[in-house]
């Protein structure tokens, strides 16, 4: 065999192993797309730190947070932390919100606020924007 013959050989044998490799495991195959992340659904609780109403209301965000671990919750203090007031400023415009105000409460396109509003509507709103993803 020429060396030609020998070297054509051995390029065929490789690409021949990349291509079981990349077929056998299918993570590794540039050509398939990486399977989805699975959703998550998010609460943002939007309080001021020093709100009675938002301490109020903090044990029962907490009690949540436990009761479904599965869903993603974030406590954001926007009376002193200049970047969590403009997402919060950010959410409210996007939703069409006008007057909001602290405890805020927002889940998927859901908001409420105020200290009888989210124990009485948030639950049911985790629930509905669970099934939606």
């Amino acid at each position: 065999m020429d060396k030609t013959t020998r070297i054509a050989g051995a390029a065929l044998a490789v690409i021949l192993i990349v291509a079981v490799v990349l077929l056998a495991a299918p993570s590794l195959n540039p050509l398939k797309a990486p399977a989805p992340l699975p959703a998550v659904t998010t609460v943002y609780f939007f309080y001021g730190e020093e709100c009675p109403h938002c301490h109020e209301i903090r044990p029962f965000i907490e009690d949540l947070s436990r009761k479904y671990p599965d869903v993603e919750f974030r406590m954001l203090e926007i009376w002193h932390n200049e970047t969590n007031y403009d997402l919060s400023v950010s959410f409210n415009q996007k939703l069409g919100v006008r007057d909001a105000g602290v405890p805020e409460v927002i889940v998927g396109n859901t908001v409420l606020i105020g200290s009888r509003d989210i124990p009485a509507r948030l639950e049911a709103a985790i629930l509905e924007q669970k099934k939606m993803i």
